[in-house]
């Protein structure tokens, strides 16, 4: 038996479940209230008073070789087949792609110029498979490293969620940044189940930096008045608070965001000027990439940050160009690739000068990829389609190299290039994003609400997924 027999044996004995969120099953009003009881008393019994200590399912070896990670996800799903599995399609693609073979890497360089020129630093994993083809669901499913219709689905934190909780023990005191730092972001999912501290801190960037960090009347009054309120009910709000642990836990929450206020450190690490606007493109997207490197290099505390980068899903007119001022806007790839080549390039780039490329993983990923071969006759786009790629950088990881290969339209996959021998799934990226940061993956929690147990990787006992450690080769 091979380790793709393997891995379909286990996952039919061992169904998370794999299935659409209209083929759900529904619950009767007895299990409704079950659920909602146990919801209801977890959430105040698992804070942060009452954890229960995680255990690992399995020793294992992680790499450890990265401090915070960079998660850049493509909302809307990029076309593998036309950026990072390109297949020129005579006749299809168009010959403004440029495709060059670069160090054995076949690559759309007039599309993502700035991108060619670090393909040394980067490394393409071209075997990628997504599990479910609706936005919402693969998305979810990405971020939370599971089926969001499973059991513990809706009760799942973030996988930011997850390394904030781990790496707490190891923030200093003068780490005052939120550990898990959300840019750009649009329905991404919470803490789950967690404790509210552990929370992704959602912000668009902003010239400025972070909003009401000052107070209108000015610091002085302010801290008057924070000094009252300290003074009127800060007993009712410390560990021992009477109101319980959910009163006490926003007491944390408020003085997390005092520590935000007035402080120099947030005002550089959250702001920019135009001359450092314009060197990532000038974009939503490039500002956040732009904020990603300076949050990471101010050395706040943050461990995980998350760009989020919309738009991808091209039905129709997928190649349409559209320019304004010799920019190509609207929705198309143009214009996609248009933002995102530059801020990633620069991303990568500026890392690397300022010597943290090293203990930064960056990870690129959308939900699924996109029809290969010909346009849709009617729409001239892409639709939906299970087969995807990603890309890491940094952290350890081996740049120049491609794992994986597929057919000759991007179909599906020819070669897994890994030890396991079949796709890669999302759940297998999130495995090798917490080996990175030395986070066991078969760590299992019993502080759920539905007393189920929460694997950072479902069914992580039985070896069902795991990180692709050739990255590191």
């Amino acid at each position: 038996m091979n380790e793709r027999e393997r891995f379909n044996q286990l996952i039919r004995k061992h169904p998370h479940p794999h299935i659409p969120s209209f083929q759900r099953p529904l619950a009767s009003r007895r299990q409704f209230f079950r659920v909602m009881g146990a919801g209801v008393s977890g959430s105040f019994l698992a804070g942060p008073w009452a954890l229960t200590p995680a255990h690992a399912m399995a020793a294992v070896e992680t790499k450890n070789t990265a401090k915070q990670v960079i998660f850049i996800f493509l909302s809307g799903a990029a076309s593998h087949v036309d950026t990072f599995d390109l297949k020129f399609v005579d006749g299809v693609t168009p010959a403004d792609f440029a495709p060059e073979t670069i160090s054995g890497i076949q690559f759309p360089t007039g599309l993502l110029g700035n991108t060619a020129q670090i393909l040394d630093k980067i490394a393409i994993i071209r075997s990628g498979r997504s599990w479910a083809l609706a936005h919402n669901l693969a998305q979810t499913w990405f971020q939370i490293a599971r089926n969001p219709t499973s059991a513990l689905g809706r009760h799942a934190p973030h996988i930011g969620s997850v390394i904030a909780r781990e790496k707490d023990p190891d923030r200093r005191p003068d780490q005052v940044f939120p550990a898990f730092v959300s840019l750009n972001a649009v329905n991404s999912p919470g803490a789950g189940y967690y404790p509210a501290e552990f929370s992704p801190f959602k912000t668009n960037p902003s010239p400025d930096g972070l909003a009401n960090t000052e107070h209108a009347d000015g610091q002085f009054r302010f801290e008057e008045r924070w000094n009252v309120l300290q003074a009127m009910d800060a007993p009712l709000r410390g560990a021992d608070s009477p109101l319980g642990a959910a009163a006490a836990g926003m007491s944390e929450f408020y003085a997390n965001a005092r520590s935000l206020m007035y402080n120099p450190a947030v005002a550089n690490a959250f702001s920019f000027t135009e001359q450092e606007s314009a060197a990532y493109g000038g974009s939503a997207f490039g500002n956040a990439c732009l904020l990603a490197k300076k949050i990471v290099a101010a050395d706040g505390g943050t461990r995980f940050i998350q760009i989020t980068h919309n738009s991808w899903d091209h039905h129709a007119g997928i190649y349409d160009r559209n320019e304004v001022n010799g920019r190509d806007v609207g929705d198309n790839l143009y214009a996609r690739c248009g933002e995102f080549d530059p801020g990633f390039a620069k991303l990568i780039a500026d890392l690397d000068a300022e010597g943290i490329l090293d203990d930064t993983l960056v990870v690129v990923a959308g939900e699924f990829g996109r029809t290969p071969g010909p346009l849709s006759a009617e729409r001239d786009g892409r639709d939906h389609y299970l087969q995807m790629f990603y890309v890491l950088a940094g952290g350890g990881v081996q740049g120049g190299q491609v794992i994986g290969a597929t057919n000759s339209t991007g179909a599906f996959t020819t070669d897994p290039g890994w030890s396991r021998f079949r796709d890669v799934r999302p759940e297998d990226i999130d495995a090798t994003i917490y080996s990175a940061m030395g986070i066991n993956w078969t760590t299992r929690r019993d502080d759920d609400p539905l007393g189920r147990g929460f694997y950072y990787v479902p069914e992580a006992d039985k070896d069902i997924y795991g990180p692709v450690h050739e990255l590191w080769a």
